[in-house]
């Protein structure tokens, strides 16, 4: 492929994930209302508790290896989950990516499919010099959609029926930075994490011989988002002969603050049979505080045989018991005091410079995880493990790439009278490598 197809490719990526698209659902269950819109998009119950589901930001080469991030460096490639890896960027690396997923819920013997495709991230790695680099980022952090019902029997009005929806999430943009000394380099990102979450609850009535002046009640969170945060990396390499280099590294996010400004609604509509009159019985207009995110690190070795295979493996862990919300308490509920994650990848390109072979001058890339998310419900901490697989395709005369990544996992359990989730992950991305801002040298 030419280079000009390679930037027709980018730009029809662009476009495509510049507007958040929502899949086709089907459904077993006999609680989804198929003539509600919402039925018909994302729907994550677990994204009701916290800050919502945690998404990842990572470009498709590390999607591939399950996201072994800590010791992963490419003088072509952007590793933003460590900032330490900026320093040994040898071209300006642009990227971009564009991720499609499928999520199978299921419980009590139903099942609910549902779809999404949305942007995952976009990046500018830029070289100062031989020990110096630099990054532009954006990634969306956090994602909230769910639309959820039960009933309550036998309340003072009559049996009720509740519903639940929300929407929203966190992004980030960031800058970061990192130098080299001999074989240790450390590196930072310092960015804007913005963002707002929408929660509605909602009770009706649906005993008809109790609705005469039987009222509907809403009730509706804003929680709106934003400041500064930051992370550090800090990698070291060495060779140990010509071909063979080991790296190990790791990364650290403190308790931070950002702050936080509720807005919260109650609206009751009283029914008289003929008449329906709806009244604003309590309210709260932009109540500031902080939103005190926790305590995060890593940390991972790899080795590495140049131009050849790499394998390598991460532990990740956050202290979740550092997490609260002081505006908005609801934000604090179902959060476990820890959660962690194993991850074992690698890569390996069969034969680098087999000019007759396309297949050889790929990379092919795999990986494995286990852990438990951030969640603990109903006394029940709940797990995360999968697998990946994920290939580069390189262009013709270029350095640029072509990247696919495959995440298939499970997330929760069905004990408790808990959820479920089985989901697959796609992600697609492009990267294109010159030497821009690399400045020219004389004789």
């Amino acid at each position: 492929m030419s280079h000009t197809r390679a930037k027709c490719l980018l730009i029809l990526l662009l476009v495509t994930v510049g507007i958040r698209l929502s899949a086709q659902t089907t459904t077993a269950s006999t609680t989804t209302n198929s003539s509600d819109p919402l039925s018909e998009r994302e729907n994550n119950p677990y994204s009701k508790y916290g800050i919502g589901e945690l998404w990842n930001g990572n470009n498709t080469v590390v999607r591939g290896m399950a996201n072994i991030t800590s010791a992963y460096e490419n003088p072509y490639e952007v590793n933003t989950d460590n900032p330490a890896s900026y320093a040994f960027l040898q071209r300006t690396t642009f990227e971009a990516g564009a991720m499609g997923s499928t999520r199978i819920l299921s419980a009590q013997g139903t099942s609910y499919t549902s779809g999404t495709a949305t942007l995952a991230y976009l990046n500018l790695g830029i070289p100062i010099n031989k020990n110096t680099g630099m990054c532009l980022g954006f990634r969306p952090y956090t994602r909230t959609y769910y639309n959820l019902a039960d009933t309550i029997p036998n309340s003072p009005i009559g049996n009720v029926a509740r519903s639940y929806n929300g929407s929203g999430g966190l992004n980030y943009a960031f800058v970061g930075a990192a130098y080299k000394f001999k074989g240790l380099s450390l590196g930072f990102n310092l960015g804007y994490m913005f963002g707002t979450i929408v929660a509605t609850t909602a009770t009706v009535p649906i005993d008809t011989n109790v609705y005469n002046r039987a009222y509907t009640a809403q009730y509706t969170n804003y929680d709106r988002i934003g400041g500064l945060y930051w992370k550090g990396g800090a990698m070291y390499e060495r060779k140990i002969d010509s071909d063979y280099t080991i790296r190990i590294g790791g990364t650290v996010t403190i308790e931070q603050n950002l702050t936080e400004r509720l807005s919260a609604f109650q609206i009751s509509t009283f029914n008289f049979g003929d008449t329906l009159v709806n009244d604003t019985s309590a309210s709260v207009q932009n109540q500031k505080g902080n939103l005190h995110m926790p305590m995060s690190y890593s940390a991972g070795i790899m080795v590495a045989k140049t131009d050849k295979w790499g394998v390598g493996i991460d532990y990740t862990a956050t202290k979740w018991s550092q997490f609260n919300s002081a505006p908005d308490a609801t934000l604090n509920a179902g959060i476990a005091a820890q959660s962690y994650k194993v991850s074992i990848g690698g890569e390996y390109i069969p034969n680098i410079n087999d000019i007759r072979s396309y297949s050889s001058r790929c990379t092919y890339r795999f990986g494995i995880y286990y852990g438990t998310d951030y969640l603990d419900i109903s006394g029940t901490q709940l797990p995360n493990y999968g697998f990946t697989a994920g290939m580069s395709l390189p262009f013709r005369r270029t350095l640029s790439k072509m990247h696919m990544a495959l995440d298939v996992g499970r997330l929760g359990t069905t004990a408790n009278n808990l959820v479920q989730e089985t989901y697959i992950r796609f992600t697609l991305g492009i990267s294109f490598n010159d030497r821009w801002f690399i400045p020219r040298r004389y004789d």
